[in-house]
């Protein structure tokens, strides 16, 4: 058993907040990446071409996912699901986003494939 008293602040430009509990920061994990991320209203990120599964739980607001089929609006208790080599690039909506993504394995920048 192994208790994690908190998450790791992990800077990132845009307003973007992302606290790792579980992942290679934060718990040394290479296996799995688990954070909560908040984005502002209007966030977007570079597109990505990841080597990682990536789940995505949307708490609050909605998570915009742009990828070869088109765009895909996520909203509050919807989930996505991204897969390795799968090109995408997440922005949030009006109202800015909360939600956990779970990586596997364990998020890096290396793995994230940024254009």
């Amino acid at each position: 058993m192994r208790k994690i008293e908190g998450a790791a602040r992990i800077p990132v430009p845009g307003g973007k907040i992302i606290d790792e509990h579980v992942g290679r920061v934060n718990s040394g994990d290479e296996g799995i990446s688990i954070a909560r991320m908040v984005a502002p209203a209007g966030w977007s990120e570079p597109a990505q071409t990841p080597s990682f599964t990536e789940y995505t739980v949307v708490l609050r607001g909605t998570v915009i996912v742009e990828h070869a089929e088109g765009t895909t609006e996520v909203g509050a208790g919807e989930s996505v699901v991204t897969t390795p080599g799968e090109k995408v690039r997440y922005s949030a909506g009006p109202q800015g986003a909360e939600y956990i993504a779970v990586c596997l394995p364990a998020f890096s920048p290396e793995t994230a494939g940024r254009d």
